[in-house]
């Protein structure tokens, strides 16, 4: 048995799993499961099992008892990313959810049994236990461990299910509630960092998650990847760690955003190095390690990819990875020299259709040239990319850096869904 921390995650492969619930006694808490899109809602009110309606359209998840589910990972329609597994206090029952001992989910089949132990509930009245998702074509688990005070009712709303109060109640509201305000998402690795290293990052990932709850777009799922330039002009971002202290402040991002809330790095120069995720528990050492100009290090030759500027071939190599109709965030840091003007910018067109959106940040006192005329770019079916200089990062306040990264993310998201380049 493999036990899992909240936040934490593991690989399982496709096929039939069971899931059962302790510490949830019924009577005093319902089971339940949640169907959810690449927007991490239910397609409709049927993707939501629960005792009163007990299997999912196609019949892939159902539950077979009070407290156990039956899911076939093989039969999970293609458009579903995520399985939530999700518990509620009855209404009885008045204590909150931290109350019950020994509260969590296993995951049992496909070769594996996975333990998701709740950890971290205080006054929480329904939460999600854990997820089944699918990440590049491979299905994961999570143990999740983060609810809603309110219960049911909050719950259900946050996934978009169109229900009252009780789930018992038969006529749906005329119009879908406003969701309440989601929780700031903690990932793995987090238990494990010094006091002032955690206050550090919940911080910052407070001035993400605040951002993103202004805009709308607090819950939002996507891969987050950062593309660093490692040409020889940034030697002084370098040999300053200039660049080690915006991948640490960027990482709060992903812990917010990202499926498994890790970091992509690449390292690109004329061609690309595509190096380790960088996670919250690995950030101090993976800097150490991979923020490099020149040399091997960590089993990468860095001049084997150059010291002068191409974007061209990491653009294409991003666009190449992505999966249809799912969000991607880059953030991409350079200190200028975007020289092929006529390529980049056709390139920057003909992504438009595709579901990525590109952040890029200027790193030192530069001319940036094309990437400050972005925003007056035509010929695109969507605003694709934002940009803004940074002269000196250790000058910007969290609040500033986040709210300048994450203005225009939010407005792709919603102007790609209304062209169909996201599901």
């Amino acid at each position: 048995m493999v036990s899992l921390t909240r936040g934490a995650n593991i690989s399982i492969d496709a096929g039939p799993l069971t899931v059962v619930v302790s510490g949830a006694q019924p009577g005093m808490v319902d089971v339940m499961a949640f169907q959810l899109a690449g927007n991490r809602k239910t397609r409709n009110d049927n993707d939501f099992v629960f005792f009163n309606q007990p299997t999912s359209p196609e019949g892939a998840v159902a539950l077979t008892g009070p407290t156990t589910l039956a899911i076939d990972l093989s039969t999970i329609p293609a458009d579903v990313d995520t399985i939530a597994i999700a518990v509620a206090c009855d209404d009885g029952f008045t204590a909150a959810l931290s109350s019950l001992p020994r509260l969590g989910a296993t995951v049992s089949g496909a070769g594996i049994t996975v333990d998701l132990p709740a950890g971290g509930l205080t006054t929480e009245r329904a939460a999600v236990l854990g997820e089944i998702y699918r990440r590049n074509g491979q299905w994961k688990v999570r143990n999740v461990s983060a609810g809603w005070d309110r219960g049911f009712a909050d719950l259900v709303r946050e996934h978009g299910v169109s229900v009252d109060d009780k789930p018992a109640e038969s006529a749906p509201p005329a119009t879908k509630p406003t969701a309440s305000e989601p929780v700031v998402r903690n990932v793995a690795g987090e238990e494990k960092l010094s006091l002032e290293k955690r206050q550090r990052l919940d911080m910052r990932k407070r001035e993400v998650h605040k951002v993103l709850l202004t805009k709308n777009a607090a819950g939002v799922r996507a891969r987050v990847i950062i593309a660093i330039d490692k040409t020889g002009s940034m030697a002084k971002q370098y040999s300053k760690k200039v660049i080690h202290r915006v991948v640490e402040r960027m990482l709060a991002v992903a812990t917010q955003i990202d499926d498994d809330g890790q970091l992509e790095p690449y390292m690109y120069a004329k061609s690309y190095l595509r190096v380790p995720d960088i996670s919250v528990g690995n950030i101090e050492t993976w800097t150490e390690d991979y923020l490099h100009i020149y040399g091997r290090h960590g089993g990468f030759d860095y001049g084997s990819i150059g010291a002068t500027n191409d974007e061209l071939p990491i653009m294409n190599e991003i666009l190449s990875s992505v999966t249809p109709g799912h969000p991607v965030l880059v953030l991409f840091f350079t200190d200028g020299g975007f020289r092929q003007k006529r390529p980049i910018s056709e390139l920057m067109r003909t992504a438009s259709s595709a579901p990525v959106f590109w952040q890029f940040v200027g790193i030192g006192k530069a001319n940036y040239g094309l990437l400050e005329q972005l925003d007056e770019m035509d010929g695109r079916v969507v605003d694709n990319a934002g940009f803004f200089a940074l002269d000196d990062i250790d000058k910007v306040s969290d609040d500033e850096l986040y709210q300048r990264l994450l203005s225009e993310f939010p407005d792709w998201l919603r102007a790609a869904r209304a062209a169909n380049i996201l599901t």
